[in-house]
């Protein structure tokens, strides 16, 4: 995480379907995917996208809009170099208000960016008790 991260658009669609097997976070009016490229490009890679559900054309262009002035704001001091992400813009994107819609942002980029814990080695269907048995 540095400030002179070097951002690069995602722009073809085997790039969003990759960061789409990455980790995701929702939160309130935006859904970002990030995929940890394992690669030693410093340079974060960056997309947008809003389906159908989201409103028609003025109103998905307006939401992209607004998250692509989110991601301008903090990406460059929390995003993880070497990573994709794409910002998926939701229901209420377009007309949330920006401090929420900013808090949202940062609130999911935060998330990715700690380690997920490795899952649990015990089945959740036996309890440790049962082993005697």
């Amino acid at each position: 995480m540095t400030e002179s991260l070097k951002i690069e658009r995602l722009t073809s669609r085997p790039q969003f379907l990759a960061a789409a097997r990455g980790v995701s976070e929702a939160r309130g009016a935006v859904v970002i995917q990030r995929l940890d490229r394992h690669d030693d490009s410093v340079a974060v890679g960056i997309g947008f996208t809003a389906t159908r559900k989201v409103g028609g054309a003025v109103v998905r262009n307006r939401a992209k809009r607004r998250l692509r002035e989110a991601a301008r704001a903090l990406l460059p001091v929390m995003a993880c170099s070497g990573s994709d992400y794409v910002f998926i813009a939701r229901m209420g994107t377009a007309d949330r208000s920006w401090d929420r819609l900013l808090d949202d942002v940062k609130s999911a980029l935060t998330r990715l960016a700690t380690p997920r814990p490795a899952p649990c080695a015990i089945s959740p269907a036996r309890h440790p008790s049962d082993q005697d048995r």
